[in-house]
């Protein structure tokens, strides 16, 4: 931890660093952090398992919780929206891995590992940088967005992700600080 020493007459002026090593910031950025990790794992098992929040719904629009729509009972969780919800210049690339093994499991993987780094804290350089590059990916499926010509959820979201792996928001009510003192980690700080 840096210290930084003002003046007698400037300590009532806080600097970003001190106030991200507040306890209330540091707090802050771990709620942050487990919201999203939680994000991650529940699109993750919903899609998985077909829970009836975003998947599980056939044609017709009935719902059947753990069903052909599940993952598990071969399901693909990208073949729906890449088929029918692309649509802007990558349509035609997203439309060509719809469904694909290779999409499918990516996706999935993706979602567990992200969800699981986030949510314990560990791995914080590997998941920020994966879960923006998934939140991106999401935002060209559809372009323009439908709210704003720019700007929607998906580019906050890789931007909250990179924030919070820049600041280190694993090793508050996480596992970051151990993690960062194995030996692997130690050896390889891209895995911090």
């Amino acid at each position: 931890m840096t210290t930084i020493h003002r003046p007698a007459h400037d300590h009532q002026v806080l600097a970003e660093i001190d106030v991200v090593q507040t306890p209330f910031a540091r707090k802050a950025l771990a709620a942050l952090r487990i919201g999203f990790g939680f994000t991650f794992l529940w699109a993750f098992f919903d899609k998985l398992l077909a829970l009836g929040f975003h998947t599980g719904y056939d044609q017709a629009g009935q719902l059947d919780r753990f069903g052909d729509a599940a993952f598990i009972n071969g399901g693909s969780p990208t073949e729906g929206f890449l088929t029918f919800g692309a649509d802007g210049p990558f349509k035609g690339f997203y439309n060509s891995i719809a469904g694909t093994w290779f999409a499918d499991w990516g996706f999935m993987l993706g979602l567990l590992g992200i969800g699981l780094a986030l949510t314990l804290g560990i791995g914080m350089r590997a998941a920020g940088a994966a879960g923006a590059l998934l939140y991106v990916m999401m935002w060209t499926v559809a372009l323009p967005p439908e709210t704003n010509p720019l700007i929607d959820e998906h580019i906050l979201g890789a931007i909250t992700l990179v924030a919070l792996t820049a600041l280190g928001a694993g090793t508050t009510w996480g596992l970051g600080k151990v993690w960062n003192k194995t030996d692997i980690v130690q050896k390889h700080p891209i895995l911090r």
